[in-house]
């Protein structure tokens, strides 16, 4: 009998995408254990050319603090020091774990009493002589941190769901769960729901094995798949009748799981993206959205207005203003542009103004006015087009170095600061190279098409899948129609 056209396309939808097919589930599995694999690094030199840094450039520096007589430089790859001339860059990382994950730091905070903190996404640490020393914080392990800040001699961290607040010594923590929003209505993001469906979070350590699972039961699939291809087509070759059995069977019965996984996948990147990015759903019950904390994983920072005299807080929703860290956070009704991907500058100048950055753009934000204009035209700013990318790409920033501003680019870097050759191969987190991978961005071959990577590979994985039900759909109607027509 002549194969059906069912047959072709799942054969060769199979064959031209197993090799993406394996490395989703690979690198997700990566994912899905950030802390297990956060030891594990890549160097650049095996990465594209493109990975590469050069003039602190792809978050390289994310800021900078004067201490002593030198200048701190940090960002994803650890902390630097230099002074004024940035002539001769010197490695601080010392203390931190290894692993280029423990080394993304997210902001450095100087204390009375010349105490010095940084805040990595996974610890909060103190320099103590040559070396940084762990402080512990009454957090969850796998919790990460995003923020740190001082005002007077209180030290606050801000982590994805709490703030944490001391004073001196600052070895004691009071976890502080902020106040649901004035306009709070109880729903949560589609978006965030969608992202923790597919990771299995959204049902804690029970949900995320069970995506695990999923993910070996989709690697399974595509090795025997391209096994019973590889192997001589006699009609009783023993291994192609086992391998064909159970392919079918797996396949069979996880099928609505598989097609799931990869549906919500493909819900989150672009264009499919733009149909669930501003929608509010209520929390699934029972679910680790269901809790009493409603700024969970919401958190990005929060700073103290010295103009205003309140806090200012931004969250993946937009900024938020606090009288106290007891009151409930209100909406700031004209707010800057920011990228979906986040916020990395946030600072305020001598003159009371806010510089806000982020991949939309640089902009000078007067809250007392409510002047919002881009850093780069002084024209004002223009609303969000959703896009994540604006005109300038904005990773960092530091106006120490002499009377101008430096700006980092995430693709261009900062051209007037000094940038040692050798930091160009700086390694890589395993989990951020599985990262890249799992989004596609590592084909870089694919130029701009990597926007749309997940969205045509997605689609031919869905298709491959539907079409494998399909064929045994027909092998189970062929028996029951030979039966009738006896």
């Amino acid at each position: 009998m002549k194969k059906s056209t069912w047959h072709k396309h799942h054969k060769w939808l199979g064959i031209v995408l197993g090799f993406f097919l394996l490395m989703f589930c690979l690198s997700g599995l990566v994912l899905n254990h950030p802390t297990l694999f956060s030891a594990l690094n890549v160097s650049r030199k095996y990465l594209p050319a493109s990975y590469q840094y050069h003039q602190w450039n792809q978050g390289l520096l994310r800021g900078s603090l004067k201490w002593n007589d030198h200048i701190m430089l940090y960002g994803n790859n650890g902390i630097w020091l230099t002074d004024s001339t940035a002539t001769t860059f010197k490695d601080d990382n010392q203390g931190f774990p290894s692993g280029t994950d423990h080394r993304n730091i997210r902001g450095l905070a100087l204390l009375p009493g010349n105490r010095l903190f940084a805040a990595g996404q996974y610890g909060l640490y103190e320099r103590t002589g040559q070396r940084w020393t762990h402080i512990s914080l009454p957090k969850d392990e796998d919790e990460k941190l995003c923020d740190i800040t001082a005002k007077g001699d209180s030290l606050i961290v801000t982590s994805r769901s709490f703030v944490y607040l001391a004073t001196p010594p600052y070895r004691l923590f009071r976890r502080i769960m902020l106040r649901p929003a004035s306009h709070s209505d109880g729903k949560v993001s589609l978006f965030r729901t969608v992202w923790l469906l597919h990771s299995g979070a959204i049902f804690g350590t029970v949900g995320i094995l069970f995506v695990d699972f999923i993910a070996l039961v989709l690697l399974f699939l595509c090795l025997t798949g391209i096994a019973y291809w590889l192997l001589p087509r006699q009609n009783k070759s023993r291994w192609r009748r086992f391998l064909s059995e159970w392919h079918d069977k797996i396949g069979k019965i996880s099928l609505v799981f598989t097609l799931f996984l990869c549906l919500t996948g493909w819900l989150l990147r672009p264009p499919a993206l733009l149909a669930i990015a501003s929608g509010r759903v209520p929390p699934l019950p029972f679910s680790t959205l269901d809790n009493p904390n409603s700024w969970t994983d919401r958190l990005r920072s929060l700073r103290y207005d010295a103009v205003k005299g309140d806090w200012l807080l931004y969250s993946s929703d937009g900024f938020y203003v606090l009288q106290t860290l007891q009151s409930a956070p209100q909406s700031v009704p004209v707010q800057p542009p920011v990228s979906v991907m986040g916020i990395n500058v946030e600072t305020q100048d001598a003159n009371g103004y806010w510089l806000i950055g982020s991949f939309s753009g640089m902009y000078i934000w007067d809250r007392t006015t409510d002047i919002i204009a881009d850093y780069y035209t002084h024209a004002p700013a223009l609303p969000n087009n959703g896009m994540p990318f604006g005109t300038h790409a904005i990773a960092g920033y530091t106006n120490d170095f002499g009377e101008h501003e430096r700006i980092a680019d995430y693709n261009d870097g900062c051209p007037g600061l000094n940038m040692p050759p050798e930091m160009r191969t700086l390694p890589m987190s395993l989990r951020n190279v599985c990262l890249e991978i799992h989004t596609g961005r590592i084909y870089t071959f694919l130029g701009a098409g990597t926007l749309l990577y997940i969205f045509i590979i997605g689609m031919g994985i869905i298709w491959c899948l539907w079409s494998g039900w399909k064929i045994r759909h027909q092998a189970r109607k062929v028996p029951e129609e030979s039966e009738g027509n006896k």
